[in-house]
């Protein structure tokens, strides 16, 4: 092998090698992060479960809270490559993603969700993942949306508020119900929204007349 080539190998693997290890460690910080409190996880941590130095994470990440976003980028995408499977119009399935998505971090996303005013930059990030679930609800439910604006972000707000994962924990963890229970108990909750909407332009029309 050229010189040249020797060269082009050796940087391309370090690259890899680097891209490898900021992986393992945003991998190692999710981890972490869905089974305790985000204030309560330490950079040594991080580092143990990342298999690296603590220096390592330092240098890939500058802080905690950078690997806890890189972190919560990987999530991201994960549960947004969950949601993209969902068909539009379908109630059932729709729902029953959310509660499957729910079942694994439900418990970690409440928890951020409480402790927010601690969480620094991180905060913004749970207000991109309440726009991006009513985004979804718009493209899910499109079918059903009014066409008045103020008409319809009730209507996305009110399906947000059957969805959100505090509707899954009241009924999965408060009330202790069982996960079919609390994903039929959703299902209701959101089809009596959309029949609520579509009931509003035969009365309306009935008045006319």
């Amino acid at each position: 092998m050229k010189s040249a080539e020797r060269r082009t190998y050796t940087m391309s693997a370090r690259a890899d090698g680097v891209v490898a290890t900021r992986e393992r460690i945003a991998r190692a910080t999710l981890r972490l992060a869905l089974g305790r409190a985000y204030e309560d996880i330490t950079l040594t941590e991080i580092a143990q479960a990342a298999g690296v130095s603590h220096q390592t994470v330092l240098n890939h990440f500058e802080s905690k809270e950078g690997a806890a976003i890189a972190a919560a980028e990987i999530l991201r995408a994960e549960t947004g490559a969950a949601r993209d499977q969902a068909t539009p119009g379908d109630v059932e399935g729709a729902v029953a993603i959310l509660v499957g998505e729910y079942e694994r971090i439900g418990d970690a996303n409440a928890r951020w969700a409480i402790s927010s005013e601690r969480l620094g930059k991180l905060a913004s990030l749970l207000d991109e993942a309440r726009a991006g679930h009513q985004e979804w609800i718009r493209r899910i439910f499109a079918r059903w949306l009014p066409a008045a604006p103020a008409a319809r972000r009730r209507f996305v707000h009110a399906l947000h508020a059957s969805t959100d994962v505090y509707t899954w924990k009241l009924l999965r963890r408060d009330l202790r119900l069982g996960r079919a229970e609390t994903e039929r108990i959703m299902i209701d909750l959101v089809r009596g929204i959309l029949q609520g909407s579509s009931a509003r332009p035969r009365r309306a029309a009935r008045r006319d007349a």
